[in-house]
């Protein structure tokens, strides 16, 4: 199935921007991440990894400085807690298909069609034959296939993923860091929050890396090279 095509990203522009809640979490940011590039966001606990992640996706008011290139973008946000419970009464097509909501609406209805492109995103992260079963009889893995699928119909110029393979299994994360090339292939911006140093090194072109003292921000070799 081929992937929809989303409207092309515009740089992300951070102008000492301050992050944080009361008070501020990480460095002032101030840099530019190009369309289409694939970022690995890492950094030790406490750097502002998951707050930046919020912040680019509008859940986070900034403190200060600004974030510009987002605004009119469709952007897709999967958090490190969804706070999605398996427990809820909903199966595996149900939960892909919040991802067209964009298209549906409250009011709209559920064509034919959108259970096509369900089970077209289905089929990419390798769940075909399980539209129909409970989240609760998924596993780590395959819920977040499930997750990745919603992502796909989102449609988005802009995919935000905080530590997305996280208690996934090998082959789990071998298909979804396939799919995250491909995404970048087809323009999209991505940027990642990680903490597995193989992971980024391997699969990651750019790498923006936070500390409490500040942030490097380039090519992933030259970057990781501050940490050692």
């Amino acid at each position: 199935m081929p992937l929809p095509r989303a409207i092309l990203p515009l740089p992300i522009e951070l102008t000492a921007l301050t992050m944080g809640y009361e008070r501020p979490v990480g460095p002032i940011l101030s840099l530019c991440i190009p369309p289409g590039s694939l970022v690995a966001l890492v950094g030790p606990n406490g750097a502002g990894k998951s707050t930046l992640i919020k912040s680019l996706a509008g859940e986070l008011r900034p403190l200060g400085g600004a974030i510009r290139g987002l605004a009119g973008q469709r952007i897709a946000w999967l958090p490190q807690h969804s706070g999605l419970d398996a427990s809820f009464p909903i199966d595996v097509r149900g939960l892909v298909s919040m991802g067209l909501w964009h298209q549906v609406s409250a009011l709209g209805r559920f064509s034919q069609e959108h259970r096509r492109l369900c089970d077209g995103a289905l089929a990419v992260v390798g769940l075909s034959g399980l539209a129909s079963r409970g989240l609760d009889t998924l596993s780590g893995g395959q819920l977040q296939r499930a997750r990745f699928a919603r992502l796909i119909l989102q449609d988005a110029s802009v995919v935000l993923l905080d530590e997305p393979f996280a208690a996934v299994d090998s082959g789990t994360c071998a298909d979804l860091l396939a799919l995250l090339r491909r995404w970048q292939q087809q323009g999209k911006t991505v940027i990642v929050a990680l903490h597995d140093e193989h992971q980024v090194r391997r699969h990651f072109p750019h790498t923006l890396l936070l500390q409490p003292e500040g942030f490097e921000y380039g090519a992933t070799d030259e970057v990781l090279s501050c940490t050692t």
